[in-house]
Parts: C-alpha cells; structure tokens; sequence
C-alpha cells in the first residue's frame, strides 16, 4: 500500500503542549498520532500510527469508509486505543526480532561440563563486530573475544572456538 506522508506536520513546528488531540482524522494522545490519511492506490482511506519522537508511522493500514462510502469514518476513543495496543505490539515484536538477531547463545557439552556460549552483534554503523563469550555452569565468565559480525554462529564453531582454546576465530 502505497501512501502518501507528505501530509504529517513537522513536530518540531507545533506547540508543545500535552493536550489531546481529537479530531475525525486526526487523534494525539498517550505517546502517539493517529492519523487518516488518503489511499493513493485505490478510493479507500488508511491509518497511521506514529510514536511520539519517530520520523516514520510504526503501522499503516486500512481505514474503514464511512456511512457516505467516500469520506473514512472518524477516528474515536474505542478506535485509537486498538490502534495504539495494534501499533505498540508492532513495535514489541520488532524489538524482539532485532534483539533475537543480534543476540544468540547455546550450550556446549565438554568434559569439564556444560559450557554456555554467547554471540552477542554490536551493530556499530562504520565498524560492526561481535563478542563471543563463554559461562560455565556456574555462570563465571571463562573467555571473551571480539569477532566479525559476520561469524557463522551456531554449535559446530563454538565447540571449535571452546576446543581452539578460546583464540579468536578467523
């Protein structure tokens, strides 16, 4: 769905007051704007949820038209608070992906016993790399090193990296 965000005001530019906002196309309130916005693809209406701060809608959807089948129905109490429990768990879930993606662990059996072995990516914009950490099963810090953020983490190479002495993998 393609739509158009020229139309959302620079938050710079409006007054800093903490004052709802309720109106047919337009509700600010408990950290978010709701806003009605034209479907430039079709004849329909979308929604956009943004989160007081961000540059860019956290959810974007549909919108329901209204009883003159032109005009999107208004925004009330009901609507906003799903929109903004929809848009937060948005949010939540992506924060879980990215935490997920930039940090792994798993344990290794040895003969001294379970070894757990973390791989956590610092996502550094010029320079990303990782550490790779070892925990015995008391949860002491055996070994640490820094690595490419592009290792290939999984339970071959941290029973390599444990049987390698904990050097720093290539």
């Amino acid at each position: 769905m393609s739509t158009e965000f020229s139309t959302f005001p620079d938050p710079s530019s409006e007054p800093d007051n903490d004052a709802p906002i309720q109106e047919p196309r337009l509700w600010v309130g408990n950290g978010w704007t709701a806003r009605v916005i034209k479907n430039e693809e079709d004849e329909g209406w979308a929604v956009a949820m943004i989160k007081d701060g961000e540059p860019e809608p956290a959810l974007v959807g549909p919108w329901t038209m209204g009883r003159d089948k032109k005009n999107p129905k208004p925004l009330d109490v009901n609507a906003f608070n799903t929109l903004v429990k929809t848009a937060s768990e948005v949010l939540r879930r992506h924060e879980q992906q990215l935490h997920a993606q930039l940090h792994k662990s798993l344990y290794v059996a040895t003969d001294e016993g379970q070894i757990k072995v973390m791989f956590d990516i610092v996502p550094d914009e010029d320079h990303p790399y990782a550490e790779l950490s070892a925990y015995d099963a008391d949860g002491e810090q055996i070994a640490k090193v820094r690595t490419s953020a592009a290792f290939k983490f999984n339970a071959t190479a941290a029973a390599n990296w444990i049987e390698g002495g904990y050097r720093k993998p290539n």
